[in-house]
């Protein structure tokens, strides 16, 4: 079983800060870096890295080299990905002194992952394959439609949450990950409260499993047989930007190895736990070996 991900490909630019610039405030950075990211890469890294055989499928532009170059160190399949002209899509992140981040996204060649692209890459699939997405390509809708119609199994992390979202088919969604935000939007819920967004993502998607983070609050998961709770691995928070990544690309990949539940949501947590303790989205993404050691000093 493999996973195809369909997803976004970014240049991070990183900029340390005492606080979070404020309208019409202007303030300096602390540090300034460049790093890859995008939800698309950094999950495609973190299934790589915990074992998973994972195909990416995007575009970057004529500065997207370093996207790719990483993505192959890190065991990632580049076929899919297209080189073409302008600009790679990049994020402009903010971090404060706490590790919280805020980002503004820049769709870049994201925005031109063509409908015969998505034809071309889902002819790769075997019946059971899962195809992962997010919401930061074109033609999301039309790429969900044609993965199952190609015998794959679906995963969505719907994010960012806009307009865009309305086109994309959720019931044809098997595996939903989203945190409180995301829950709710897609459920109707009327609060972010975990109980409730939850029972509305089962009213509304019956046949779905559903993984709902929720930050320091651990994550829970639920499908029609089962609802299990997971807490987290308290370490000191150094930068949150790819802890949900990791944990998306952790979980799927559990899936990919059989795994029983309980084990991929404790290692799926162990590996967002060793993200959010260092700097950077695909550098703070650990291996496997990583994991395993941190969950023996963690027992």
């Amino acid at each position: 079983m493999k996973v195809l991900n369909i997803g976004s490909l970014n240049i991070d630019r990183v900029y340390e800060v005492e606080h979070f610039v404020k309208p019409g405030e202007t303030i300096k950075t602390t540090h300034y870096s460049e790093a890859c990211g995008g939800k698309g890469l950094n999950q495609s890294i973190a299934l790589a890295r915990s074992g998973a055989e994972v195909y990416h499928v995007g575009a970057v532009g004529a500065d997207g080299g370093m996207l790719l170059d990483v993505l192959k160190t890190s065991g990632v399949h580049t076929e899919g990905v297209r080189i073409l002209p302008g600009a790679s899509g990049h994020a402009v992140i903010q971090v404060d002194v706490s590790g919280q981040n805020n980002i503004i996204i820049c769709g870049g060649a994201n925005d031109s992952v063509s409908k015969e692209m998505i034809d071309e890459a889902v002819k790769k699939i075997e019946t059971g394959d899962i195809v992962l997405f997010q919401n930061e390509i074109s033609n999301v809708g039309y790429a969900v439609r044609a993965a199952k119609e190609a015998g794959a199994k679906v995963a969505l992390n719907p994010s960012p949450i806009n307009e865009n979202l309305a086109s994309i088919p959720m019931d044809l969604v098997d595996y939903f990950l989203v945190n409180e935000i995301e829950g709710k939007e897609i459920s109707g819920a009327e609060t972010e409260e975990p109980g409730i967004v939850m029972e509305g993502l089962k009213k509304k998607f019956p046949n779905a499993a559903v993984v709902l983070t929720l930050g320091d609050k651990g994550s829970w998961y639920f499908d029609r047989g089962k609802c299990i709770r997971q807490e987290i691995y308290k370490v000191k928070t150094v930068d949150t930007t790819a802890a949900g990544d990791t944990f998306c690309g952790y979980f799927l990949s559990g899936i990919t190895k059989n795994m029983e539940m309980h084990e991929i949501l404790k290692t799926a947590s162990a590996a967002s736990a060793i993200a959010v303790s260092k700097k950077g989205a695909a550098p703070s993404i650990p291996t496997y070996e990583e994991v395993e050691e941190f969950l023996k000093e963690n027992q």
